[in-house]
This record gives structure tokens, C-alpha cells and sequence, in this order.
């Protein structure tokens, strides 16, 4: 379904962008695949293989011949040409007759997503292409790859709904779960143990999914839980992302862990937890399409500093999808390592978080992720937003 779906929107794409022709050019794709396979095939190809979508609507593959009948299955493609020796005779005489004037390929200076096509490939399909005169015509597909996996289909965002949903009951079970004493290994075990129950997996490598900090950790992120214990009096977050039917969830939730004398947290992190809860909200009012991703950034950013804390190191949030870090478009800072990414506009059915942080001192990080979506008149949520601490 997902594939039928992504061919029909990528012909629509290539009008848009005044391209005739667009290649997905790989070989060995569960060694080295590109990653826009996902939205062309629903299993790996083996040999020289070619997916090629026209601005006139056609849909054709060239794929070796035990690779044939999978490609067909999917029922996407108006032809599925098949060979034993070699592509180069049948993709030659295919793009003879389709005669294209631009043909994109996938290759980027900036974006990891559209720069599928490894360098020996590049240079076989270029070859191939030069012997037949048309060698000169070769464009890089980014704006196509970008569009395709950045708009969401119908049922793309039903598959991510789903992760988003089974996420959100462990996360609710953990209110339970969590005691003082016990260690984030530990905490971490019981929600793999839940996914198990479902058979999901997970949005990013096991090892660091879920990510468990409790109280002040210099590793903040992106690291596995350790033997550190559950103290009263700290704040617990957790990162924490599952992958149904091939789509991520990503979010983060927090805890307080209440001392013997407390019936609810101190003044300093309910300050810190509403500065977020509101930083969420007011950076969520402000995304609509047409609006680039930096400017989301710094409503929340600038509202946490006015407050009186630290900016966060990394951006506001990111596209998921596939991957639980996924598209070209970014609600970020102009900072150099994300490139072009924060410029990007937003637009109609893209699927972000918002994900900023602070830190109460002596005591740990308040952050929370949620995962909206952009439609036409503004934002919608997709995650159930934590409007309130989860208190243990």
C-alpha cells in the first residue's frame, strides 16, 4: 500500500519541479541501500537495479530476474523488465525512448537522506548514460527525494499514530513501575519487555533506546542507562521511540521523584517543567506552512533564555519517519552542523517533534518531545502532550 501510494505522489513531485525523469540506482541494497528503496520496493534487490519514475506518470524497474516477481507484487510499477546478463542493454534502450531532458539522481552535498547513490554507482549510471548522449542531463534529485519522504501519506501517518500510541501506554505504565532504588538498566528492561509483549521495535538502536537519565548526568542524551540508582528528589527523563510497520514514534517524558515530605515538586522544577510545557505550546502556534524551521526555534529558544535559563545545545526538533531522524527540514538554530536544514520551509504533511530541555540545578533535566503534524492552516498534535510532571 505504502509503496503504491509514494510512487503515485513521486510522479505528482516531478511535475512540480519541472524534472522528466528520476533514478533510484542501486545494487545490494541490504548491504548498501538507499534509503528512498523504502518508497519504492518492499523487499531488497539483489543486482543492478532501476527505479524509474517520469513527469509523465510512468512508473518502470529494471531489476535482475529473481528480483522481478517481488516488484511486481507491489503493484506500483506500469512495467518491471527483467534481465540475466546485465542492466546496461535493457536501461539504455529504455532511456533512449523516454529521452529525458533533466534526469535527478540521488546525490546531495547536504542531505543524508538524498545522497543514496555511492560513488561507483554514480559513475556506472553516468557512463551508461554518456554512451547514449545523454550524460549531460544528470541533475541531483534532492527536491524529489525530499518531498517524497518529507509529505506524508494517509498511510504513513496512520502507521506513526499507532507507534506514537503503543509508546505512550509504556510511558504510562512506567508511573507504576518506577520506585526509588531502582537503576535505569532496570527501568530500561521493563519497557523493552513491553515492546516485546506487542512485537515492536524500536525507533533508533537498542542500546540507547530507551534513554534513561535520572538526577544531574553529564551525558544529557544519546546514551545508554547505567546502573545509576533512582534517588528521591531528582528529576527522571527518559527518550524513548518504537518502530511499527517500518514508522518511528519519538518522545521524551518526565519525573519527578518526590522526597518523603513531599506531596508535590519544589518550586524550581515545577518553574522549569511549565517553562517547558509553555515553550512546547507557544513553538507549535507558530508552525504553519511556508514558515522556515529556524524562526520555530527561536520562539521556544529565546523564551526558555528570557526565563532566565540556558539555551539548549541542539535543535528545537526534528522530522520523523522512517527513522526517528528523518527529512531535510529542521526546527533548528543557523548553526553550522545542520547545514541548510533550519532554511527549509515547513510544509503540508510533514511530522516533527518538539523537543526543547533545561536544566534545574542540582537536580537533573526537564525536556519533554512531542510529535506533531503540519497541515494547511497550522499544526496538529500527535502525541497526547504532557501537560503535567509524572510524579513517583
Amino acid at each position: 500500500m505504502i509503496v503504491k501510494e509514494k510512487v503515485i505522489q513521486a510522479k505528482e513531485i516531478l511535475k512540480e519541479f519541472n524534472i522528466d525523469c528520476w533514478i533510484t540506482f542501486l545494487r545490494e541494497s541490504e548491504i548498501n541501500g538507499d534509503p528512498s528503496l523504502d518508497f519504492l520496493s518492499e523487499s531488497d534487490v539483489t543486482w543492478h537495479s532501476a527505479f524509474i519514475i517520469t513527469r509523465l506518470g510512468e512508473a518502470i524497474a529494471i531489476v535482475g530476474k529473481y528480483d522481478k516477481q517481488s516488484i511486481v507484487d507491489t503493484g506500483a510499477y506500469d512495467e518491471v523488465i527483467d534481465y540475466v546478463e546485465g542492466i546496461k542493454q535493457p536501461f539504455q534502450k529504455l532511456m533512449r525512448t523516454i529521452n529525458p531532458a533533466k534526469i535527478a539522481l540521488n546525490y546531495s552535498l547536504s542531505s543524508e537522506i538524498c545522497d543514496g547513490l555511492t560513488y561507483g554507482m554514480f559513475l556506472t549510471i553516468k557512463n551508461y548514460l554518456g554512451e547514449i548522449g545523454l550524460g549531460d542531463r544528470i541533475v541531483p534529485a534532492e527536491p524529489i527525494v525530499s518531498a517524497l519522504r518529507e509529505r506524508k501519506s494517509t498511510s504513513e501517518v496512520e502507521n506513526i499514530r499507532i507507534a506514537i500510541h503503543e509508546t505512550e501506554n509504556i510511558f504510562e505504565k512506567l508511573s507504576e513501575f518506577i520506585k526509588p532504588g531502582i537503576t535505569e538498566k532496570e527501568i530500561a528492561a521493563f519497557m523493552k519487555a513491553e515492546a516485546a509483549k506487542k512485537n515492536l521495535g524500536f525507533a533508533w538502536n537498542e542500546a540507547t533506546c530507551p534513554s534513561v537519565f535520572t538526577g544531574i548526568n553529564k551525558n544529557e542524551a544519546h546514551y545508554g542507562p547505567t546502573n545509576k540508582i533512582v534517588s528521591k528528589g531528582q528529576i527522571l527523563n527518559i527518550d524513548f521511540g518504537l518502530r511499527y510497520n517500518g514508522y518511528c514514534s519519538d518522545m521524551q517524558r518526565t519525573f519527578y521523584i518526590r522526597k518523603d515530605n513531599e506531596t508535590f515538586p519544589p518550586p524550581d522544577v515545577m518553574r522549569g517543567f511549565t517553562t517547558i510545557v509553555d515553550s512546547i505550546e507557544k513553538a507549535k502556534k507558530g508552525m504553519k506552512p511556508g514558515i522556515p524551521g529556524w524562526k520555530i526555534d527561536e520562539i521556544a529558544r529565546s523564551f526558555i533564555v528570557k526565563a532566565g535559563y540556558d539555551e539548549f545545545p541542539h535543535g528545537l526538533g526534528h522530522q520523523v519517519g522512517r527513522f526517528a531522524h528523518d527529512g531535510n527540514a529542521l526546527l533548528g538554530p543557523k548553526w553550522e552542523k545542520y547545514a541548510d536544514k533550519p532554511f527549509k520551509n515547513l510544509e503540508e504533511g510533514m511530522v516533527f517533534t518538539i523537543e526543547p530541555r533545561l536544566t534545574v540545578e542540582d537536580k537533573g533535566v526537564v525536556t519533554i518531545e512531542e510529535m506533531v503534524i503540519v497541515k494547511h492552516s497550522g499544526t496538529e498534535w500527535l502525541s497526547t502532550p504532557q501537560k503535567d510532571i509524572y510524579l513517583i
